[in-house]
C-alpha cells in the first residue's frame, strides 16, 4: 500500500490528468483515432471476442422474472441508473486510473486499483462476473497481443482482476488514448446490457437499437464524470439492482449466470 504522501502525490497527479482528459473529451469530435488503436478496440470489445460476456446479466435477469423490467421503456431507465450512479460509473473511475497507473509506470498505484476493485462488487455473482471476465479477457489478450503491461496485474496483484482493469491495462499498454478506450469501454458495456434484454424482455433487434441510441448521451456524460472523479468519488446508489445480483443466485429459472 502507498504511504500518505505518495497517495496524496498520486491524486493530485490523477486530477491535472483527470482535467486534462476533459478537455481532449470535450474536444473529441476533432480528434483521429489511429487506425490500430481502432481496430483493437473495435475487436477486444466486440461481441465476438472469447470472454463469455454474453452469458452474464448483472441481475437483469431477475429484474424481468420481478417485474421490474418488462419493456425497453423499463430497461431504459434501468440502465440510465445503473450508467450513471451504478456500476457504470464506477467500472468507468477504475478503468480511468488503472489507464493512468500503466502509462505513468505508476505499480504501486495499479496493485491498489486492482485490489480496490476486487473488493468493491456488492455480491458475489458481480464478483464472478467481472473477475471471470478480467481472467477471460487477460488470457486471451496476453496470447494473441501481447504487451509487457498485460503482465503487470498478476506480477504486483495476486488476486483476481476486475474486467475494467483487465481491459485499462491492454489499452494503455497499447498507447490507445484514454478517452476513446473508456467510451469504446462503457459503450461495450452497455451493448451487452441491452442484448441481455432482448433475450429476457425480450425486445425485437430494432428497438434494442433504439434502446442503444436513446442511451449515447448517457455513455458520454458517464464517460465524463470518470474522467475527472478520484477514487474517493467511487459508490453507488442502486441497490435495487444490487438486489437482483444478489437474488439471481437463487433464482430457480435462469438463462444467465449473473
Amino acid at each position: 500500500m502507498m504511504n500518505a504522501a505518495t497517495k496524496a502525490t498520486v491524486m493530485a497527479g490523477d486530477k491535472r490528468m483527470a482535467r486534462s482528459d476533459a478537455v481532449r473529451l470535450a474536444a473529441a469530435g476533432a480528434e483521429t483515432l489511429p487506425l490500430d488503436a481502432l481496430y483493437r478496440l473495435m475487436t477486444w470489445l466486440s461481441p465476438a471476442y472469447p470472454i463469455g460476456a454474453f452469458s452474464y446479466s448483472s441481475g437483469i435477469e431477475w429484474a424481468v422474472e420481478a417485474g421490474d423490467i418488462k419493456d425497453a421503456e423499463t430497461l431504459h431507465h434501468w440502465l440510465e441508473a445503473t450508467l450513471s450512479v451504478g456500476t457504470g460509473t464506477s467500472d468507468g473511475i477504475f478503468f480511468c486510473h488503472t489507464h493512468r497507473a500503466v502509462t505513468r509506470g505508476d505499480n504501486a498505484a495499479l496493485a491498489e486499483i486492482a485490489e480496490l476493485a476486487a473488493a468493491f462488487v456488492p455480491t458475489r455473482e458481480r464478483y464472478q462476473e467481472t473477475t471471470a471476465l478480467g481472467r477471460a479477457f487477460l488470457e486471451v489478450t496476453r496470447a494473441a497481443w501481447p504487451c509487457a503491461a498485460l503482465e503487470k496485474p498478476h506480477e504486483l496483484w495476486a488476486g483476481p482482476v476486475a474486467y475494467p482493469i483487465a481491459v485499462g491495462v491492454a489499452c494503455a499498454g497499447h498507447a490507445i488514448p484514454l478517452v476513446p478506450a473508456l467510451h469504446a469501454f462503457l459503450t461495450a458495456v452497455t451493448s451487452n446490457w441491452i442484448s441481455a434484454g432482448v433475450r429476457l424482455i425480450p425486445l425485437g433487434h430494432t428497438d434494442s437499437q433504439r434502446l442503444l441510441n436513446a442511451l449515447e448521451s448517457m455513455v458520454a456524460t458517464t464517460a465524463q464524470r470518470a474522467l475527472t472523479a478520484g477514487l474517493d468519488d467511487l459508490g453507488s446508489a442502486t441497490f435495487r439492482a444490487d438486489l437482483a445480483s444478489a437474488r439471481h443466485e437463487t433464482q430457480y429459472t435462469r438463462l444467465f449466470r449473473s
